[in-house]
């Protein structure tokens, strides 16, 4: 038995939901994607697929193995494109998405860096904020700021970032310093339009609890609250990354971080499933390598040590 083919049937077996979708993806036959099936369950001794006529559900087995066979095929995928690309200039139409004031801050200045060192490719650049799927929509790449659940996705960590309370010197001296959380009550807080609104998490020994905060300023987007703070309107709570040039120049300070809840991984993701494109893979490092240069990049990207998985 072809270990790897029987590993390719498998997938494409659990992808397109039976056996003869699968047989007619491989160009091969159904009584051999049978076959293949059966003699990969025999040689690893256990049930990957329970089936019946018309039904086809993976195992406990089968899906742990379902994992470890996109990861080996995805690497055996990306070491063939690499050598493929050597040979391929980058070109083509490039999707890529992020979240809006992420894009707007760093993804967007480096597509237009991109797209001048490689003018063959077309970019669209698509910036919202919402998890979107990238199979469904089209997508070639993707930031993501949150834990990741989809298997069938590449995931480059590139870093992680907290909620973090900030304010101004002239907030503070009209207002006073605030050391704990509870502080905040009847202190002027802007706040972002939402369900957590009128709600700011907090943990302390690894236990979570809300402060409910109030304020003369509630807005929908991030970078006008980000302005009123720095403006000395009030307290304020963001996304690290969002504060960090702030925060660097000394417009705005950090407070309560011995409060902040856990690290949230900030990720490129891609489609992992099939070759990819010299475009894709180009666009992937240099992003990485964009992310990870970024001027103040230390002051949102937290260590490994706190959480942050690829």
């Amino acid at each position: 038995m072809n270990k790897l083919r029987a590993m390719q049937a498998f997938v494409a077996i659990v992808d397109h939901g039976s056996l003869s979708a699968a047989a007619r993806a491989l160009d091969s036959s159904l009584p051999a994607v049978v076959r293949t099936l059966a003699a990969l369950e025999a040689a690893l001794g256990v049930r990957l697929l329970n089936r019946t006529t018309r039904h086809l559900a993976l195992t406990e087995e089968g899906h742990s193995y379902l994992e470890t066979c996109r990861q080996i095929l995805g690497q055996l995928h990306e070491a063939e494109a690499r050598l493929a690309a050597r040979h391929e200039a980058p070109s083509g139409t490039l999707v890529v998405t992020a979240p809006v004031l992420f894009g707007q801050l760093h993804v967007a200045p480096a597509v237009r860096r991109f797209l001048r060192a490689y003018p063959d490719v077309r970019c669209r650049l698509l910036l919202n904020d919402r998890v979107v799927n990238l199979w469904e929509e089209g997508i070639d790449v993707g930031i993501r700021i949150s834990p990741l659940d989809d298997s069938t996705l590449v995931a480059r960590s590139i870093g992680a970032i907290r909620d973090v309370v900030v304010a101004s010197a002239a907030c503070l001296a009209e207002q006073g310093p605030v050391l704990h959380p509870r502080d905040l009550v009847g202190r002027n807080c802007i706040r972002l339009q939402g369900g957590a609104a009128a709600h700011w998490r907090f943990w302390d020994n690894g236990r979570e609890f809300a402060v409910p905060v109030d304020g003369n300023l509630e807005v929908n987007h991030g970078l006008a609250a980000i302005e009123a703070c720095i403006d000395g309107l009030g307290y304020g709570r963001f996304l690290s990354y969002q504060v960090a040039a702030a925060l660097h120049d000394g417009r705005l300070a950090r407070l309560l971080s011995e409060y902040e809840g856990p690290a949230r991984p900030v990720s490129i993701v891609y489609p992992h499933a099939r070759l990819l494109p010299s475009r894709t893979r180009v666009f992937v490092e240099w992003m990485a390598r964009h992310l990870r240069e970024l001027p103040h990049a230390s002051l949102w990207q937290v260590s490994a040590a706190d959480g942050v998985r690829a």
